[in-house]
C-alpha cells in the first residue's frame, strides 16, 4: 500500500470526519495516532457508538485522549506516539470547536450577538490548539526532511456565505488557512507540504439537530417571502480520498493549496457530490442540489 508504515496523527478522531480519516489511513496501511477530547459517544446524531471499541485490538493505532488547548496533553500524546511508533510523517489537523458548540444547537448568531470570550474560546479551540499540535509533532519531519501537514478549514472562511451567521468560527478558520499557507512557504526548504482541506457541508455530530432548528428558521424566512433552500449534506467519508493523496505529498509535490474536497473528488475520479450524499438528504425536495443556484436565507 502507498502509505505502508507512514505514521499519521489525526486529531478529533473519535467521530465525524476524524473517524473516517482514521479508518481510511488504517486501510491504506498507515499507523495512526487517533486523539480526541473524549471517546465516549455523545448520543447526538451520528455519534451513537464508541469508535474506540472498533480500534481496540489493532496494533497499528494508538488511541488517546488529548485536549489540544492544554500544553501538557499535547506533549504527553507526542511522547506516547514516539514511544509507540518512533516517528511522525503526517499531521491531520481535524479537531476544532464548532459554531454549534458555542451556540447550540443551531450555531447561527450575528457578530454583534457574540461575546469577546466566545472569540477567545473559539480561537483557542481552533487556531491556538492547532499551533500547539504542529509545533509539538513536526520535529521528526524536520529531522527527516519530509512530511505532510493538512489543516481542515471551512468553505465559508472567505465570507462566501455571510448569511450563515458563523462568527467567530469562520474567522478562526480563516486564520487557520492563512497560517497553513504561510507554513507551506516556511517549510518548503524542509520538504514538508502544508495544505488546506475544505470539506463539503458534512453530516457530522449534531448536524441533524442543527438542521432541524435551522429548518424552522428557514420556514420563517420563507413565510416572509424569501426563497429558501437547505444545502445538501455529504457523508463524512467524502474527505478520505483527498487526505490519502495529500499524505503522500511533500514540498516537491502539492503544497500551499486550499482544496475544495467535492470539486477535487469529481476531478480525480472519486465521484461528484451526488455520490457522497447523506442519506437523509437524498430525497428531500428542500435540499439544494450541487450546481443549483444559491438562494437567500439558507
Amino acid at each position: 500500500m502507498a502509505l505502508d508504515n507512514r505514521v499519521v496523527l489525526v486529531t478529533g478522531g473519535a467521530r465525524g470526519m476524524g473517524r473516517e480519516y482514521v479508518r481510511g489511513f488504517l486501510k491504506a496501511g498507515a499507523k495512526v495516532i487517533a486523539t480526541d477530547l473524549s471517546w465516549e459517544p455523545s448520543g447526538a446524531s451520528n455519534d451513537d457508538f464508541r469508535f474506540a471499541d472498533e480500534l481496540r485490538d489493532n496494533p497499528n493505532v494508538l488511541v488517546d485522549v488529548m485536549d489540544f488547548t492544554i500544553d501538557s496533553h499535547v506533549k504527553r500524546v507526542y511522547e506516547a506516539a514516539m514511544a509507540r511508533f518512533g516517528t511522525i510523517d503526517v499531521i491531520v489537523n481535524n479537531a476544532g470547536m464548532r459554531q454549534r458548540d458555542l451556540y447550540p444547537p443551531h450555531g447561527s448568531v450575528t457578530t454583534l450577538e457574540t461575546e469577546v470570550g466566545d472569540w477567545v474560546s473559539m480561537f483557542d479551540g481552533q487556531l491556538f490548539g492547532t499551533v500547539r499540535v504542529i509545533k509539538q509533532f513536526t520535529p521528526p519531519m524536520l529531522e527527516k526532511r519530509r512530511g505532510s501537514i493538512m489543516t481542515v478549514a471551512s468553505g465559508g472562511f472567505n465570507a462566501s456565505r455571510p448569511e450563515s451567521k458563523e462568527m467567530p468560527y469562520q474567522a478562526a478558520k480563516a486564520a487557520l488557512v492563512t497560517m497553513t499557507l504561510y507554513m507551506a512557504h516556511e517549510l518548503k526548504g524542509s520538504n514538508i507540504a502544508a495544505n488546506v482541506i475544505l470539506p463539503g457541508h458534512t453530516a457530522t455530530t449534531g448536524s441533524d439537530e442543527q438542521e432541524a432548528v435551522r429548518a424552522a428558521q428557514r420556514a420563517k424566512a420563507a413565510a416572509a417571502g424569501a426563497t429558501v433552500w437547505r444545502p445538501m449534506r455529504v457523508t463524512p467519508d467524502h474527505v478520505v480520498p483527498l487526505a490519502l493523496f495529500l499524505a503522500e505529498q511533500d514540498a516537491n509535490g502539492v503544497t500551499g493549496q486550499v482544496i475544495n474536497t467535492t470539486k477535487w473528488n469529481e476531478e480525480n475520479g472519486h465521484g461528484g457530490a451526488d455520490k457522497w450524499v447523506y442519506p437523509a438528504d437524498r430525497d428531500d425536495s428542500n435540499v439544494r442540489r450541487p450546481g443549483a443556484p444559491a438562494a437567500t436565507g439558507r
